[in-house]
């Protein structure tokens, strides 16, 4: 997708051709991001994902801001419509989805529970479908997308806290999205790491896409 930009982590944002900028957890923004957002779309709680320090960078007076549970809410900032798996609405012309993300395995369960009912999206912008996962495992509902057509999948590949490259791989080939980018991996893999898992990546995909961030690259530790 030609306007959708990697700020970096799982930060990203993507322009309508009528001017619609929509940020999905906005993080790490620096000054050198001048596009302030008509639509804020978080999918956890996790300071890597919903940073209100970063949503005050972006935001408007009229922005509208769908977060999941336990992220912001009315005395942070106002027009805050709440998410959940099987949430959809439309709003500013772009039809939002909630769909679930959680982590299953064992040794993950701590960090995304799926009680929690934390979410990714699938946004549809200028005729396309997004589907961002927020922080997940290769989940059995990511099957159901197939039959969603999805145009641009957006998945994590860093391990520990996410699901790995190998993990994001079969998620991709049960997604089969037209274009699958990587995410939320160089805090994670170090420059390296990060470099070998791309490669992988690209390589082993169906239209897989490494995209360039917009600033520079942070490979500082969490």
């Amino acid at each position: 997708m030609e306007d959708l930009f990697w700020i970096g982590h799982s930060s990203f944002y993507a322009k309508a051709r009528n001017g619609t900028v929509v940020f999905i957890d906005p993080f790490e923004i620096s000054d050198s991001i001048k596009e302030k957002a008509d639509l804020i779309l978080i999918t956890h709680p996790h300071f890597d994902h919903c940073s209100k320090n970063d949503i005050i960078k972006i935001i408007r007076e009229d922005t509208e801001i769908i977060a999941a549970q336990g992220c912001v809410g009315n005395e942070d900032f106002k027009n805050i419509t709440a998410a959940f798996p099987g949430f959809s609405k439309v709003i500013k012309n772009i039809k939002i989805t909630a769909v679930p993300a959680y982590n299953n395995k064992k040794e993950r369960l701590a960090f995304h529970p799926k009680e929690n009912k934390w979410v990714g999206y699938i946004f549809e912008i200028d005729g396309k479908k997004v589907y961002h996962s927020g922080d997940t495992d290769f989940i059995y509902e990511m099957e159901e997308l197939r039959e969603k057509n999805i145009d641009t999948a957006i998945l994590p590949i860093g391990g520990k806290y996410t699901m790995d490259v190998e993990e994001a791989i079969a998620a991709s080939n049960a997604i089969d999205a037209r274009e699958t980018i990587p995410m939320h991996y160089k805090h994670l893999l170090g420059i390296e790491g990060s470099k070998k898992a791309e490669e992988k990546f690209k390589k082993t995909v169906k239209g897989g896409t490494v995209l360039k961030e917009i600033q520079e690259p942070n490979y500082k530790r969490f």
